[in-house]
């Protein structure tokens, strides 16, 4: 099944590649409500429930897929997978994160993060740690990762400060980092702005001139190139940043018929890989579900 893909909005063409193997629409359980998506160095792409917080694993070369691990109940959104073969885990609702076994699916480790209302949204890593977004409230946790990617005993509260000012609906989502590897970069979903955030938590607004990304989801950095999902509008936004990540600039929007709101992004071969998170759909068991493998614009 042939992907097409639309550039929308003033912006250079995408690029070209050739086709990659396997289906570029993978299906998902029916009621599966997805969210995240993580892909490491195997074909093999794993995909986090809203619903019930199942890890759903799927052979890239095939579409076949299996439930990894069952769930405690509450959401698994934003993941991450490490070359040590460990699926990082954020908890949406639930307040927490986990670490999860890719090869058995036994959960590693669980990290309760927030005791209030909060949305646990998307994890990255670099800087020896896992950083996660809190939605709700202005704030990353820090899972410091110890020799040989020991986990802690605890997960570390770090305070966002600076430019960042939460308001209503959802704030600090996707998460990555900069190009030079030194520090972070948010994106808020309710307002468009990117920020920049040190490791201690200050927020500095990213320059995109006149430009934003208003329901940013999913962060993807391929050198100086940023990838941001923006789900309800159906496209991926491709940014050139310096490298510091102070600055960038708007190069093209694409999208997909096979779109319908897509919400986080990883990246195998020469494809992205999207779960459509159906968020304008009313979601039931019978409700259907799919992943989407575009090339990479």
């Amino acid at each position: 099944m042939a992907t097409v893909l639309a550039v929308v909005g003033a912006a250079s063409p995408a690029a070209a590649h050739s086709p990659a193997r396997g289906p570029s629409v993978l299906a998902l359980p029916d009621g599966f409500q997805p969210e995240g998506i993580a892909i490491g160095h195997q074909p093999y792409a794993y995909f986090g429930s809203r619903a019930d917080g199942d890890i759903y694993r799927v052979n890239l070369r095939t579409g076949a897929g299996a439930t990894l691990s069952q769930g405690p109940g509450t959401p698994s959104l934003g993941l991450k997978v490490d070359d040590r073969g460990r699926l990082f885990v954020a908890g949406g609702s639930g307040g927490d994160a986990r670490v999860i076994d890719t090869r058995s699916g036994a959960v590693l480790k669980s990290y309760t993060l927030q005791t209030v209302p909060s949305f646990i949204n998307d994890v990255t890593l670099t800087g020896g740690a896992a950083w996660y977004t809190d939605s709700t409230n202005p704030v990353l946790f820090k899972l410091p990762l110890g020799r040989h990617g020991k986990l802690p005993a605890k997960a570390v509260a770090v305070p966002l400060t600076g430019d960042i000012a939460y308001a209503t609906g959802v704030n600090a989502n996707g998460i990555a980092p900069t190009p030079d590897g030194k520090a972070l970069i948010v994106v808020q979903s309710n307002t468009g702005k990117l920020f920049r955030v040190t490791y201690d938590g200050k927020a500095t607004l990213i320059d995109l001139g006149a430009e934003n990304v208003t329901n940013g989801d999913g962060l993807w950095l391929r050198g100086r190139t940023l990838y941001v999902v923006q789900n309800r509008l159906n496209v991926i936004t491709k940014i050139e940043l310096n490298r510091k990540g102070t600055a960038g600039t708007v190069v093209s929007r694409t999208g997909s018929p096979n779109f319908d709101v897509p919400t986080t992004i990883a990246e195998y071969g020469k494809r992205f890989y999207l779960p459509n998170a159906r968020f304008t759909t009313p979601a039931t068991p019978e409700t259907t579900y799919t992943a989407v493998g575009v090339p990479i614009p």
